[in-house]
């Protein structure tokens, strides 16, 4: 299996990180892809983005933050592969070790010791009089917001055709269970296990405070669109915004497509919730 490396280049740490990893990876003779800003971190040349990168390995050795492997998933050009996240900084729910334990990241790689979780992907398109027009998959969340301006925002949504209810709200967050510790929690939504089958729509500053944040089955459709002559705008696990007109319409729903992130064999989600959030109590 050719393994493929991306590292925030970004980040304190990350050049000596990634010539930690290519040195071990060189020394056990095993077959790896640099991409091309990651090879540039330590003084070598590379061709390869992320889409050409995933193309041509079978598991992604992605290094930074949760942000990096959001990167990576939507610079694959559609090529999802396994994700195996070493973590440069103190939070991140994705990634499965720290990068001073990335000899043990190596080990579990080069002898899959590791298992995958499917993480569920939102299919997101906009709807509106020219047709249907798909936009990029959300691994985390989908936000439909006011952007710079001051005022509220009006949205209404709907689930599985019947309307739900008219948010007057800085904006909508439709989050997956790997979305849900991150901009939803935020804004006061719950936390969903990543098996549990669900997706969550939490408002951001509804001006009604019966507007609660509410689960619903992931197997729903969600229908999302702005009251009156307001334009909004749709943001994909925080990249660029897309607008939307008032005559157009946000359709979000479950993709077939899951992404496999790589865990520990022996780690499990409650686990990293009381690791990542400090969470302390009395021992049960």
């Amino acid at each position: 299996m050719i393994i493929g490396l991306i590292a925030h280049a970004g980040k304190d740490g990350s050049t000596s990180l990634v010539k930690s990893v290519t040195n071990e990876l060189d020394r056990r003779g095993a077959t790896y892809l640099l991409e091309k800003t990651t090879a540039a971190l330590i003084g070598r040349e590379s061709l390869l983005d992320e889409a050409n990168l995933s193309e041509q390995c079978g598991l992604l050795l992605v290094m930074g933050g949760d942000g990096t492997i959001l990167r990576a998933l939507h610079r694959s050009g559609g090529h999802i592969r396994p994700i195996f996240g070493i973590n440069i900084g103190s939070l991140g729910f994705l990634t499965c070790l720290g990068s001073d334990e990335y000899l043990k990241a190596i080990d579990c790689v080069l002898s899959g010791n590791y298992k995958l979780s499917p993480r569920s992907l939102l299919d997101v398109a906009i709807d509106g009089p020219g047709g249907m027009v798909p936009l990029e998959r959300a691994l985390n969340d989908v936000t439909i917001s006011r952007g710079e301006r001051s005022q509220l925002v009006k949205l209404q949504a709907s689930v599985d055709g019947a309307p739900l209810t008219e948010y007057h709200a800085d904006g909508l967050i439709v989050a997956t269970p790997t979305g849900s510790t991150a901009y939803s929690l935020a804004a006061g939504g719950p936390i969903l296990m990543p098996e549990s089958g669900a997706l969550v729509i939490t408002p951001i500053c509804p001006h009604v405070l019966s507007n609660r944040s509410l689960v619903i089955s992931d197997k729903s459709t969600i229908v999302i669109r702005s009251s009156g002559n307001q334009e909004v705008f749709v943001t994909i696990d925080g990249r660029p915004p897309n607008a939307l007109k008032p005559s157009e319409q946000v359709v979000l729903k479950l993709s077939p497509l899951t992404l496999p992130l790589a865990m520990m064999p022996d780690s499990t989600f409650p686990e990293t919730l009381r690791k990542k959030l400090k969470w302390s109590g009395s021992n049960i």
